[in-house]
């Protein structure tokens, strides 16, 4: 007999480890976030965990609050092994983590302690990391602080966006949910504390973190770019217009003498930016209102010039 188990999670990252939960428990219900309003109208969506749960036939509840003692009363009621937890959004209370005869696993995008809270695969990215992977936790009442179980790695490549590499996460996390859950309530692991000292925070993610600081180095601007697709964006401005930088790529072997920020190079073959150390080819730009282009397109569009300084 499969045990018995709850889901908690909310976006398109998690819906993978709910499938692979359904393949080693008796999921007998799914925990998502209200639905929200969505697209130019704002009208009201559900979120992606919610459409694959009742498409799998599993009820779904959606709690405003949970600090009330109803909702910790109900997770009981359910009489459940164990509950995995995988992106949901929000900080379990005591009597919610207490529910579960086991508790609660956690599916956390990082290599835990680094890159604890909402924003893990972004923060990687934006950091310059070359690996990254699933940590299967314990939660406890504080930001990813609980005990470990296991941890599954992979590489980051210098051209992986944040949006890339949240799909691969999210597969990754199935695996992690199909290998570690049964092992977990068969007792083989032995849980193991985090290095409080080693940790690092990944903050939900602002508009304004998408800001390029062109001061930076050449290859720290190019994992900005990287890290902030494909949400906020990482964003300049141009003769007094934003516009947003979708990709670029750092050249090597030039360190110029000129302003972070300055156009070294633009004509219809490159277009090149200084930095504070180094330069990054620009390959993808959108300009406020209009579709993404190619750099020198831009270029040939004299919409930039040599000479001219972004950012300012």
């Amino acid at each position: 007999m499969k045990p018995r188990a709850l889901f908690f999670g909310t976006p398109e990252f998690a819906v993978p480890s709910l499938d692979a939960l359904t393949l080693v428990a008796d999921v007998v219900g799914c925990v998502c976030q209200p639905d929200r309003p969505s697209g130019r109208g704002m009208v009201l969506a559900p979120p992606p965990v919610k459409i694959r749960a009742e498409a799998l036939g599993i009820p779904v509840v959606q709690p405003t609050k949970l600090r009330t003692g109803e909702f910790g009363v109900w997770v009981r009621e359910q009489s459940v092994d164990v509950a995995l937890v995988v992106a949901y959004g929000r900080i379990l209370p005591r009597d919610v983590l207490d529910g579960p005869r086991l508790g609660c696993v956690n599916v956390h995008a990082s290599l835990l302690p680094k890159y604890r809270g909402a924003a893990p695969i972004t923060w990687a990215v934006v950091s310059g990391e070359s690996e990254t992977g699933i940590t299967l936790m314990l939660l406890d009442e504080g930001m990813d602080t609980g005990k470990m179980l296991d941890k599954f790695v992979i590489k980051i490549d210098d051209t992986e966006t944040s949006g890339s590499l949240s799909s691969k996460l999210a597969e990754l996390g199935a695996l992690a949910t199909k290998v570690g859950v049964p092992k977990y309530i068969s007792g083989g692991y032995a849980p193991v504390a985090q290095d409080d000292a080693a940790a690092s925070l990944a903050p939900m993610l602002k508009k304004e973190d998408g800001r390029i600081d062109w001061s930076k180095s050449a290859q720290a601007v190019h994992d900005h770019v990287r890290g902030m697709s494909p949400w906020p964006g990482a964003f300049t401005h141009a003769q007094g217009k934003p516009v947003k930088i979708h990709q670029t790529s750092v050249v090597r072997g030039i360190e110029p003498q000129a302003k972070s920020g300055e156009v070294l190079f633009a004509d219809k073959s490159r277009l090149i930016i200084a930095t504070g150390s180094g330069a990054v080819e620009v390959l993808s730009i959108q300009l406020e209102g209009k579709k993404a282009v190619r750099g020198v397109d831009w270029v040939m569009g004299r919409g930039i010039a040599i000479g001219d300084v972004l950012g300012t």
